[in-house]
């Protein structure tokens, strides 16, 4: 993979406009398409950024072909992952380990009848990511959510919680790192004592760790599955581009997992009742792989700015209480000095669409995507003090 972009060559690339408005109405968009265009919508977790130049070159590369018809994926793409998570994370697997799926989404449902027996017992958090729990609450078996501990505003999963929640007949539990809501990055010693708790319960991990490329200066991600050899054997990671790059509307995931049973357990359906990937989601991930290093860095300098931006804000408003974000763009703020039983309500009647808190379990809270140009933050952080200083 000679012609990758290395973080050490990036001194003499292009400068990325990451404070360009783009115009997002009429474009079918999930996220802007919600709520009129008086709204400034912080709600579902995609960028307001265009995506990497080389990605954009790529599609429009093979979309010359004229040709679109059923593919399988390119040659050599597995060794790029393995050559990609080598360098961002010093992990090293095998190309054989990586089974590409559609949907990252749709795997967290399908693995959880896939590799448990009917009647096992999953363990899932509280609060997380939605589809985390409902993967769990979707597939038949009993279940139970752990509570995360809350440390001066940082979420963390407390092994003993698992091995107080694990059960006789428990087989499996989701996790998240870094975590979604809130941005928690665990650390080595963390995700160790994690894995023991795990191997004393027998249980299989499901990581999800889809924002692992988004980590702020003084944090580094670390797969769960690189901690120990049990992890490793007992891990199914879950991985996409999709969030960093901004793709998720042609982009690709895939899952990691050493054990070769465990493996094909998980893979079953694929191609099947869960479709193949397709050839657009293929390009898009490899130019990312290959070419994207420059765009992430200067994206990531971005955020950490309005990451900065949204911190000095909720210094200014003792209503609100911002958790810890360690990674990604994606805001956790806690509302419950407001004694309201929205808090997404009051903000989007002053024309903020936030995440309600109902979505990850917590009513009492709201997530807010930074993820936009500096003056679209800027002016929805004005209308949020506006909703506050009305009340």
């Amino acid at each position: 993979m000679s012609n990758r972009v290395f973080s050490s060559n990036l001194t003499s690339m292009p400068v990325f406009n990451f404070d360009r408005v783009i115009n997002r109405f009429n474009t079918d968009s999930v996220r802007w398409d919600k709520y009129d265009s008086n709204v400034i919508p912080l709600w579902v977790a995609d960028m307001d950024f265009a995506s990497p130049p080389c990605i954009v070159d790529a599609l429009k590369e093979r979309m010359n072909h004229e040709i679109f018809g059923y593919s399988h994926s390119p040659e050599g793409l597995k060794q790029d992952i393995v050559a990609y998570l080598q360098d961002q994370f010093n992990w090293q697997i095998e190309p054989d380990w990586i089974v590409f799926v559609p949907s990252l989404v749709s795997s967290l449902y399908s693995l959880a009848n896939n590799i448990t027996s009917p009647k096992a017992h999953i363990l899932t958090l509280q609060p997380v990511y939605h589809h985390i729990l409902n993967a769990a609450k979707n597939s038949g078996r009993d279940y139970s959510a752990i509570s995360l501990t809350n440390t001066d505003y940082r979420l963390a999963l407390n092994p003993e919680a698992i091995l107080r929640s694990a059960k006789s007949n428990s087989e499996l539990i989701y996790f998240c790192n870094p975590h979604n809501p809130g941005g928690t990055v665990y650390s080595f010693d963390e995700l160790s004592q994690i894995a023991k708790a795990c191997e004393q319960e027998n249980l299989i991990i499901c990581s999800d760790e889809i924002h692992c490329g988004m980590v702020y200066p003084g944090k580094k991600h670390i797969p769960i599955a690189s901690v120990s050899e049990y992890a490793a054997e007992r891990t199914i990671t879950l991985m996409s581009m999709n969030k960093t790059f901004n793709i998720p509307g042609a982009g690709l995931a895939w899952f990691i997992c050493k054990n070769n049973d465990l493996r094909k357990k998980a893979s079953k359906d694929l191609g099947t009742t869960i479709p193949d990937p397709q050839i657009f989601t293929y390009i898009a991930t490899r130019s990312a792989l290959q070419h994207g290093e420059p765009w992430r860095h200067q994206l990531m300098d971005y955020l950490e700015g309005n990451r900065q931006l949204l911190s000095d804000a909720m210094k200014n408003l003792p209503q609100l209480s911002l958790y810890k974000m360690e990674a990604s763009y994606l805001g956790w703020i806690s509302c419950q000095n407001l004694n309201v039983e929205d808090p997404s309500q009051l903000f989007l009647k002053s024309g903020v669409a936030l995440q309600p808190g109902a979505m990850f379990q917590q009513n009492d809270h709201v997530r807010i995507n930074i993820a936009t140009p500096k003056t679209i933050l800027n002016e929805a952080l004005d209308r949020m003090r506006l909703a506050l200083s009305a009340m």
